[in-house]
């Protein structure tokens, strides 16, 4: 996935790094206080939403979730609706138990009756 939020679409943005080292004498500020390029990351997050009644699995910034997450506790109806991951994956797992258990179960009893 692009590192893009799904909803303002914040994204990598470049910029310059500047040290500046204090107590240092004299001048040449260009070799004492270095500025250099560098990448800025936005803080993005992979969260669960309802979208036209199917989930879908997308990235928000930190800013996002914290509007969406406000809203909700407000009342009001945020831009997206956040499938809650607990209730996601405890089904799910739940079901892959069960289908592990079976099969053993059902190796066991074809072993003993070709015998």
């Amino acid at each position: 996935m692009i590192m893009v939020c799904y909803h303002c679409g914040k994204g990598v943005l470049m910029g310059r790094t500047h040290t500046h080292h204090r107590g240092v004498a004299g001048g040449r500020w260009k070799k004492r206080a270095p500025k250099k390029q560098r990448v800025f990351f936005p803080n993005l997050q992979v969260a669960y939403i309802m979208e036209k009644g199917k989930e879908k699995r997308v990235k928000l910034c930190t800013k996002c979730l914290k509007r969406i997450k406000k809203d909700v506790r407000d009342g009001k109806s945020p831009f997206v609706v956040l499938v809650a991951n607990e209730v996601k994956n405890k089904p799910a797992l739940v079901k892959t138990q069960e289908v592990k258990k079976e099969k053993k179960k059902s190796s066991k009893k074809s072993k003993i009756t070709e015998k």
